[in-house]
């Protein structure tokens, strides 16, 4: 009898491993075999484009001063004081809400502040709602605590959450509902009427529960990493003043493409009832899931940089080069308002054929079963224009297979 070194949930997720990572190394094999240039590859969501300018100087800056003793080592676990408070004027101002420095905390990435906030208030057995398709790690980010993901179907073709299934979904043990906007994969913006609708319904749900002894809150938790990214004079609406149970998480990998420094922070709202509480248990879970603190140079790069962006103009001018090539090839999409990601629809109900089907045009996409959402497909525009353009014969023969 053979011994298994692994535990059987994560043997389980193993098992079902995302399915970007691997179509991304899917890539890197047919890379090998047939070279760089004959690949085109939209897997996966790596932003490419250089950081601002100044972000050079602000690593010169940061370099020289950190040749002294302490230079490089711990900061308080919530972050660095003078961190917290630049970040919090920035986002006092993008959520148009008060924050003080007590209200932010600085985190490994958005999905450091997903994973500590989830240690910090569930129970086994809870439950996450979150409208599909859906970021692919949600389900692990909540797993890891005996949480569990429960998905919501949103309406395609521009893939708003339906607001109604997702109230017919609120059990006494959900928890929290997860929004993305603007959301990956789909591109989707949620306007402020959807956001409001959903806002009423977890004060709604409180206002049950606040009289039902020992039972807790559920939270709306906004996850924004594409924030900066909206088009065609699209808007992302502020989330905390829509309910007094909000928490916002982000990061700067996308904004500054910092993505390797995995830097990102934490907010609740101010006026949540016992916020401090929950703050201070996030601090905490931040610490003892091993984060300790966030990076230091990350941290103090995201302060220097927090109101620049990378040049959007650029993932704009993707963004329209790739819509153009999936028409052009008969492919059906609702046209994304936001982030850097196209999710088309699979010319066949099972969308591994349509992708298998690209990848013998050395195409790589991924299937929408990944994201909670059978027959469509995700493609990245974090590739050089180039790489797109170089797409659209391979995805018109691919189309032309279907169509026969």
């Amino acid at each position: 009898m053979s011994m298994s070194a692994v535990a059987p949930a994560i043997a389980r997720s193993m098992a079902g491993s995302s399915f970007i990572r691997k179509m991304f190394e899917k890539g890197i094999e047919l890379k090998k075999q047939f070279g760089e240039d004959a690949v085109c590859d939209f897997s996966l969501g790596n932003p490419d484009v250089p950081p601002p300018a100044r972000a050079r100087d602000e690593l010169i800056r940061i370099a020289d001063a950190a040749i002294k003793p302490l230079g490089l080592g711990y900061c308080p676990n919530a972050g660095i004081p003078s961190v917290r408070e630049d970040i919090a004027n920035h986002l006092a101002k993008q959520q148009e809400t008060d924050l003080s420095a007590g209200d932010v905390i600085m985190t490994v990435g958005a999905a450091g502040a997903m994973v500590s906030f989830f240690r910090a208030v569930l129970e086994p057995g809870d439950e996450v709602i979150t409208p599909a398709p859906y970021f692919v790690e949600y389900g692990s980010y909540c797993g890891h605590f005996g949480g569990v993901l429960r998905a919501v179907p949103s309406i395609p073709p521009a893939f708003d959450p339906d607001i109604d299934a997702i109230a017919v979904a609120i059990t006494p043990n959900t928890r929290a509902i997860i929004v993305n906007s603007p959301n990956n994969p789909t591109g989707c913006i949620y306007s402020a009427k959807v956001m409001r609708r959903i806002a009423d319904m977890v004060d709604s749900v409180n206002g049950e529960r606040a009289n039902i002894p020992g039972a807790r809150p559920l939270f709306l938790l906004s996850d924004e990493p594409y924030r900066a990214f909206a088009f065609d004079g699209a808007s992302v609406p502020p989330v905390l003043p829509l309910t007094k149970w909000a928490c916002v998480l982000g990061s700067f990998s996308k904004t500054l493409s910092l993505a390797g420094e995995r830097i990102g922070y934490f907010v609740a709202n101010p006026s949540m009832p016992d916020q401090q509480s929950l703050m201070a248990a996030v601090t905490l879970t931040n610490r003892t899931l091993g984060y300790v603190n966030a990076p230091v140079i990350g941290q103090r790069m995201a302060a220097a940089l927090v109101s620049e962006s990378v040049d959007l103009e650029i993932y704009d001018r993707r963004r329209r080069l790739m819509a153009k090539v999936l028409s052009e090839a008969g492919v059906e999409f609702a046209m994304p308002k936001g982030a850097f990601y196209f999710f088309a629809k699979s010319p066949v109900a099972d969308d591994s054929v349509f992708v298998d089907e690209l990848l013998k045009e050395r195409i790589l996409v991924v299937p929408g079963k990944g994201f909670g959402f059978a027959g469509y497909v995700r493609l990245s525009c974090s590739v050089d224009e180039a790489i797109i353009a170089r797409s659209a014969e391979g995805f018109k023969r691919t189309m032309q297979k279907f169509n026969r």
